[in-house]
């Protein structure tokens, strides 16, 4: 069981990242940069890739990197990752320990944290996903080759819509009959060295986007995904209102336009 890991990074001009990274797998880092040009090269006894395009948009970033990958199972890295000794022993025993599985989630160490901490393992569906994004999940490559399944260049980073593309990748995965774990296992800490590329905080264009990635995610049940995240959310994270949140998100889901 050969584990790779995906990063998607910007601005990279040397390998540097992967020491930093703490790498010690296969990897094929998705740089986009001012230049183009593909890199071959091995690291520290494991195959790696450097590819280098003058392009922009997260999504469009995994995806050059998942249609590339050769492992057997695939990691999804931000360049603010830091890996764990063993990272690779860790997560194929979680693959040995659920073998039906065709997406295993971990933890990721913040030193504020902010993500969802996985206390025990549990099998994850279509009602529970949102709590998990692709920098903590582990993925068999042959099933997402099998259903077809890649990230949606509508949504992320440097896109159209500011984020969501690592929730409808889940979706999808789910929707097309793929196998969800979460394991309380930490593979990773997280830097929190650089700004979100997206983030500029809980406005009007935030939910108007909700309102379009739920609305992407489930044609029938967006509006109710809308009402649970406003009620949620609203008063401790947003700070307005459940019934603003809700009704710009409905708003967004429509394409209306304020």
């Amino acid at each position: 069981m050969r584990v790779q890991v995906l990063v998607a990074a910007m601005n990279q001009y040397n390998h540097s990242l992967l020491e930093k990274m703490h790498i010690q797998s296969d990897v094929i880092v998705g740089n986009q940069c001012d230049f183009n040009g593909i890199e071959h090269f091995e690291y520290k006894g494991y195959s790696a890739t450097y590819l280098n395009f003058e392009e922009r948009g997260v999504g469009l970033n995994r995806n050059n990197t998942l249609m590339r990958a050769t492992g057997d199972i695939c990691l999804f890295a931000d360049d603010d990752t830091v890996y764990v000794e063993n990272y690779p022993e860790l997560i194929e025993k979680a693959f040995w320990d659920y073998p039906d599985a065709d997406i295993i989630a971990f933890n990721l160490v913040e030193k504020i944290p902010t993500r969802y901490i996985i206390k025990k393992a549990k099998r994850i569906r279509f009602y529970n996903f949102l709590t998990y994004g692709t920098a903590r999940i582990a993925v068999r490559l042959s099933k997402v080759r099998e259903n077809g399944i890649s990230f949606n260049l509508c949504f992320g980073g440097g896109t159209e819509h500011c984020h969501g593309e690592d929730n409808i990748f889940i979706a999808d995965c789910l929707k097309r009959g793929l196998k969800m774990y979460a394991v309380p296992v930490s593979i990773a800490n997280l830097t929190e060295e650089r700004e979100s590329t997206w983030n500029s905080g809980y406005n009007r264009e935030y939910f108007f986007d909700q309102g379009v990635l739920y609305k992407t995610i489930s044609k029938k049940l967006w509006r109710l995904l809308c009402l649970q995240d406003a009620v949620r959310h609203a008063k401790k994270e947003y700070k307005t209102s459940w019934k603003n949140a809700y009704t710009l998100m409905i708003k967004g889901g429509k394409g209306l336009k304020c």
